[in-house]
């Protein structure tokens, strides 16, 4: 290698202009930890990478690492919130709606407009329910089902990851 920041020759087959800067993929994978993504795919000139990470614990991780300096009741108080287990409490029969992607999810419009749905509102198969924006681009999350709302997983404007539930929608019988 003639440079830290470019491949070997064995290596840069099919990349447009036969190199990759290797503190390019650095910039994407800080901007990956700084958004606290999941994943990021980028295309490039016919260049594509995709960038992932697992995240073992996404809720609890950010606030121990807020509260690694604290005393040790807050380690207590932390250790309880996990203690709480929404998933038994959902009903089989209700029909899950999930982010198709990672981005930012918004309940209204725009922040002085009222949401689009609401806890125990009907909604119809189509309807919007939600805008997950990724990328500058705004997406509306619809209904599979009509049905009446029982839940809304996500406060507003936080960031959502791929399959995430957002709602819970008891299905019109």
């Amino acid at each position: 290698m003639n440079d830290k920041n470019q491949r070997p020759d064995d290596l840069e087959d099919g990349v447009p202009g036969g190199k990759i800067d290797f503190d390019e993929v650095r910039k994407v994978i800080a901007l990956l930890e700084e958004k606290n993504l999941s994943a990021l795919e980028l295309e490039v000139e016919g260049f594509k990478i995709k960038v992932s990470r697992s995240a073992t614990a996404p809720a609890p991780a950010p606030l121990s690492v807020r509260e690694a300096g604290a005393p040790g009741p807050s380690a207590a108080g932390e250790a309880s919130l996990p203690a709480p287990a929404p998933a038994p409490e959902l009903d089989k029969t209700l029909q899950l709606i999930t982010s198709p992607m990672v981005g930012t999810f918004y309940r209204a419009p725009d922040p002085t407009a009222s949401p689009f749905v609401d806890i125990g509102d009907v909604v119809k198969k189509g309807q919007t329910l939600c805008i997950v924006e990724a990328m500058k681009l705004m997406n509306e999350i619809e209904s599979d089902v009509d049905g009446t709302v029982v839940e809304i997983f996500v406060e507003n404007a936080k960031p959502v990851e791929f399959g995430q539930k957002l709602f819970a929608v008891k299905p019109l019988s």
